[in-house]
C-alpha cells in the first residue's frame, strides 16, 4: 500500500529540514504544503531537500492548518495514495511513529488513526497546565459533537487515514482553521468510521502553540453545539429512528420543562412570599428527573454505538486497495 506524508508548513523552516530527513522507507511520497509561509519554507525546501520522494505545493494565500492539509490530501489521492499521513512540520511529532500509525490501517483494524499524548501519564509533568486544561474541556466537546466516546487529545494533529475513507469526506466542507481535527472526527462518524487512538510522547519545544486554549474555548464550544446538533440529526433522526431518538426527544421536552417550571414557580412564591405546594414541588421535580433518566440512557446508547467495525474492511474497500479478499 503507497504511503504519503502530508506535511503543512508554517514559519517552521528552522525544523522542517529535520522532519523530513527523519521519514522512514514506508513512505513513498512527501507533500510539504508552504501555507503562504512569510519564511518561504516550499522554497527554501526545494533548494535543500534532494530527496525524491518530496513535493512542494504553495500556496498563494494562507489558508489555514486545515485548508493546508486538505489541499495535500487532494494532492495525495491523486497520485494514487492509498494511506495519507498528516504531520506537522515543526519538530514536535517523531516521524519514527508512522509505522505505528498506519499498521491498524494496513491490517483493516481502523479506518482513522490519531495520536494521543494522553496515554502516558509520565508525560503529563511536562505538558502546560493551561493545555491540560483545554485539551480536557476540548476533548470532551469532541466526544459530545463527534460521537466518538472513546478517543482523547481530539487536537493532535498526527494522524492517518485509509485514502478510500477519505474520498468519501466533503474536504470542502471541513474547517480551514484549528478547529480542522475535530471537524475531522464529526465527518468521521457521520460515515461510520472507525478511529483509533495511538499512544505518542508528548514533545514541547521553544515555540509558542498557535492554539490558544483559553481564547478558542468559546469559539469551539459554538462550533461543537453546531455539530453535535448536526450529528444528532443525522444519526437518530434521518438515517435512523430507535427508542434512543425517543428518550432524546422526551428526556429534553421533560427535563426542560421541569426546570421552566420550577424556576417559574420559584420566583412566583418567592414575590409573594408563600411556599409551594407539594404538588407544585412534585410537578416540577418528578418531570426534569424523568427526563434526565432518559437523557442518561440516551447518552449510554450514543457511548455503545461508537463504531467499532472498520469500513476498509468491505469488500468494496479491499479490492480498491488491491488486497485480496
Amino acid at each position: 500500500m503507497q504511503v504519503a506524508v502530508v506535511i503543512p508548513c508554517y514559519r517552521v523552516r528552522e525544523h522542517i529540514e529535520a522532519v523530513l530527513a527523519a521519514l522512514g522507507p514506508e513512505v513513498q511520497r512527501v507533500y510539504v504544503i508552504d501555507d503562504a509561509c512569510p519564511e518561504r519554507t516550499g522554497e527554501y525546501v526545494r533548494e535543500r531537500v534532494s530527496d525524491p520522494r518530496v513535493r512542494v505545493l504553495l500556496n498563494t494565500q494562507n489558508l489555514g492548518v486545515g485548508g493546508a492539509v486538505i489541499e495535500g490530501y487532494r494532492a495525495a489521492l491523486a497520485d494514487g495514495a492509498d494511506i495519507v499521513v498528516k504531520i506537522d512540520g515543526d519538530g514536535q511529532m517523531n516521524p519514527s511513529l508512522i509505522p505505528d500509525f498506519i499498521e491498524p490501517i494496513r491490517a483493516f483494524e481502523a479506518d482513522y488513526t490519531k495520536g494521543n499524548r494522553f496515554f502516558h501519564p509520565d508525560d503529563l509533568a511536562g505538558m502546560p497546565l493551561i493545555r491540560l486544561f483545554g485539551n480536557a474541556a476540548l476533548s470532551f466537546m469532541t466526544k459530545l459533537s463527534s460521537g466518538y466516546w472513546n478517543i482523547f487529545d481530539p487536537t493532535n494533529g498526527f494522524t492517518a487515514i485509509h485514502a478510500e475513507v477519505l474520498r468519501l469526506l466533503p474536504l470542502g466542507k471541513l474547517s480551514r482553521r484549528y478547529f480542522f481535527e475535530s471537524d475531522m472526527l464529526f465527518r468521521l462518524n457521520t460515515i461510520r468510521a472507525r478511529v483509533v487512538d495511538i499512544p505518542m510522547r508528548s514533545v514541547y519545544d521553544k515555540e509558542t502553540s498557535g492554539l490558544r486554549p483559553g481564547r478558542v474555548l468559546l469559539e469551539f464550544l459554538l462550533l461543537h453545539l453546531r455539530n453535535t446538533a448536526k450529528r444528532l440529526v443525522y444519526n437518530y433522526f434521518l438515517r435512523d429512528f430507535s427508542i434512543a431518538s425517543l428518550a432524546l426527544v422526551f428526556g429534553l421536552i421533560l427535563f426542560v420543562f421541569g426546570i421552566v417550571f420550577g424556576l417559574s414557580q420559584w420566583y412566583f412564591y418567592w414575590k409573594v412570599q408563600q411556599y409551594a405546594s407539594t404538588g407544585t414541588v412534585m410537578l416540577a421535580v418528578l418531570p426534569a428527573l424523568s427526563g434526565l433518566q432518559l437523557l442518561l440512557s440516551f447518552v449510554n446508547f450514543d457511548v455503545a454505538a461508537v463504531p467499532d467495525t472498520a469500513l476498509c474492511r468491505l469488500k468494496a474497500f479491499r479490492r480498491k486497495a488491491g488486497v485480496p479478499k
